[in-house]
């Protein structure tokens, strides 16, 4: 049996979220207490058939029952189930708009900032145990459903899972991952006429990057970095490693550097790739 723990701030998508996974095959329960996760285990498991995949929504609510979902993540450790945790995060600007264009009230205050602050440090242990963390400011609908069955459909819960991105600084950093690489050091395709609709995807792109030998010194010292790193995550026991390459638009250098990276690790490791503004995921 498998357990994907979706949790994260009000407004970030987790309902829309157990939508996702239950058209995929996954049985949903949305907001259920903490407390009773062993319980729900154990029911799935005396099923016939048994349940093979399993989402609960768990939030900043459980702090009305006076009860912390860390005790309860422990005692789940011990049942010996495989389970995984996404935390969704969002932007606190974001999340202020959604409230205010839906006109509902934030579940932990009447002032939504004061709401926002308090999910943000009420949740942080559960951000820090999380497998998989996906900002959804950016997301519609269409791509939030595409890059979490990309992030954790057919991945195995006890492998170590990295996660390349590429972004455009002027879209904002991803405040979601571990390490940031800047690539704006390298010439800009984008003021070729003849490159600038292409993306790093492409081969003159590439072609176009590689002119400047510096630019594989740099990817290499990367890879030896990312490769060094991947061991004392583990010894940490935090299954997931993020790494973000930016420039300017998201769409040319950055583009080129995670997918680099992918290709030198991808036989490795558990890696997935997202260029997040280039809307482009691949596994």
């Amino acid at each position: 049996m498998y357990l994907l723990i979706v949790t994260g701030l009000s407004g970030s998508g987790k309902s829309s979220a157990l939508k996702i996974l239950e058209d995929n095959g996954f049985y949903c329960v949305d907001n259920l207490p903490s407390v009773m996760l062993t319980e729900f285990v154990t029911l799935c498991r005396e099923t016939n058939p048994d349940i093979k995949m399993t989402a609960v929504a768990i939030d900043a609510r459980e702090y009305n029952l006076r009860h912390s979902p860390r005790l309860d993540l422990d005692a789940l450790s011990q049942l010996n189930i495989d389970y995984e945790i996404l935390f969704l995060d969002c932007k606190d600007e974001v999340i202020s708009q959604r409230y205010n264009e839906t006109r509902r009230q934030h579940p932990m205050s009447k002032r939504i900032p004061l709401g926002i602050a308090f999910e943000r440090d009420y949740l942080m242990n559960l951000r820090d145990r999380a497998n998989y963390i996906l900002d959804t400011s950016q997301l519609k609908a269409n791509e939030l459903r595409e890059c979490i069955m990309s992030t954790i459909k057919h991945k195995n819960p006890q492998e170590f899972s990295l996660v390349l991105q590429s972004f455009g600084y002027k879209h904002g950093v991803p405040f979601e991952t571990d390490m940031v690489y800047d690539m704006r050091f390298v010439r800009n395709p984008y003021y070729e006429k003849s490159l600038r609709e292409l993306s790093g995807l492409d081969a003159p792109i590439a072609d176009y990057i590689n002119e400047d030998p510096s630019v594989q010194k740099f990817m290499d010292s990367v890879e030896e970095q990312i490769r060094f790193l991947i061991p004392r995550f583990l010894e940490q026991n935090k299954p997931r490693l993020m790494v973000s390459f930016g420039c300017t638009g998201g769409r040319h250098r950055s583009v080129y550097g995670a997918n680099l990276m992918y290709e030198k690790l991808k036989d490795d490791f558990s890696t997935t790739v997202i260029h997040r503004d280039l809307k482009v995921w691949k596994d």
